[in-house]
């Protein structure tokens, strides 16, 4: 195990794009997040979503909707707010100062929303040792390498700490293309853990700032009243609803994302690129030189996820449209090529 300390890096971050390959053939095909490229159909908004404080009437239909659809007992254990990132330091304040432990690798921000809290955090790598903690913390699926945890396990952990008034959170960010069978979302309403969903990575649109917390009702309350009225802004509140309730889509959108998970696989593996894990919004690549490959990629305008505690891993999203394919396609097989000439070099 190891004590988080330090600053974040993520991707996503264009302006760091372009400061790392300032001579990149333009423009970026950004590879490096697990937001869904093909996002949910933008539709004309009413005029009112911006111009009047949202209605408490449309709040309640969101979070009932998210309910339905994530599995949620009912409405009252469901708290809307804009953006799973803002739930997080409010999330790990729910118990008192303790030992927070992190299965990691993962996606850095709940350290630091723990720390924030006032835990001491510590990131461990055995799921066994999170018994010891008073609030643990757990990605599922994982990112960035798309590990599950599976549900009776969970149900375990969770039973144990609660015994103690510890708290079990589980951030099902990318459950929506996951194992949905894993999803503690059904089993909130017993007290002792917290979920967190994400709309704008499956649905693609990561601007409009929407995420939910899953708990037991009280829990909920108390959540809720943190944020007070009008915390979903009338746009989000509009996309959430609609996008939500549209099952055809998403069912539609799982099918389509498989397929093109089968394609960017077979793709990184012709240029001998193993793929070690992932979800079906990003893929989790393993390789000697994954420095290289992530340097060479990004002087091609494409870019990847690296990882400074990970020399040898990568994640890559999935390409927009049939232009992103081939120029990641043409930047792979120059990658591989170079790859070659310099293997032949030192051999002669």
């Amino acid at each position: 195990m190891r004590l988080l300390e330090g600053a974040v890096d993520h991707g996503g971050s264009l302006g760091r794009a372009r400061a790392l390959f300032p001579n990149a053939v333009p423009p970026f095909v950004d590879l490096s997040t697990g937001i869904n490229p093909h996002s949910y159909p933008l539709f004309d908004l009413p005029a009112t979503s911006l111009w009047r404080l949202p209605e408490a009437a449309r709040g309640r239909e969101l979070i009932e909707i998210a309910a339905n659809t994530y599995g949620a007992p009912s409405a009252g254990n469901v708290v809307a707010a804009p953006g799973t990132q803002i739930l997080l330091p409010r999330v790990a304040s729910l118990v008192r100062p303790g030992k927070a432990m992190v299965l990691g690798p993962t996606y850095a921000e709940h350290a630091r929303a723990a720390a924030i809290a006032g835990h001491e955090v510590v990131e461990v790598a055995d799921f066994a040792a999170l018994v010891d903690a008073d609030l643990a913390i757990i990605v599922n699926p994982n990112n960035p390498d798309g590990r599950i945890i599976e549900r009776d396990r969970l149900l375990m952990l969770a039973d144990g700490l609660r015994a103690k008034g510890g708290l079990l959170v589980v951030d099902e960010a990318f459950m929506d293309v996951g194992p949905r069978e894993h999803s503690l979302a059904g089993d909130v309403a017993q007290g002792g853990i917290i979920v967190l969903r994400s709309f704008g990575k499956f649905f693609g649109l990561a601007g409009l700032r929407l995420g939910f917390a899953l708990a037991d009702a009280p829990t909920a309350e108390r959540l809720d009243m943190q944020f007070g009225p009008w915390a979903v802004a009338g746009p989000a509140l509009e996309y959430g609803i609609r996008a939500l309730a549209d099952l055809d889509w998403q069912d539609a959108m799982r099918a389509s994302l498989a397929d093109e998970v089968v394609r960017v696989d077979a793709l990184f593996g012709r240029f001998g690129v193993r793929v070690a894990g992932g979800t079906m919004l990003f893929r989790y690549l393993s390789l000697p030189d994954a420095g290289g490959l992530f340097s060479a990629l990004g002087e091609s305008g494409i870019l990847l996820r690296h990882f400074s505690d990970r020399p040898n891993a990568l994640r890559a999203g999935l390409p927009a449209n049939e232009e992103e394919w081939r120029r990641l396609e043409s930047a792979l097989a120059e990658w591989a090529s170079r790859r070659e000439d310099r293997s032949k070099g030192s051999k002669q």
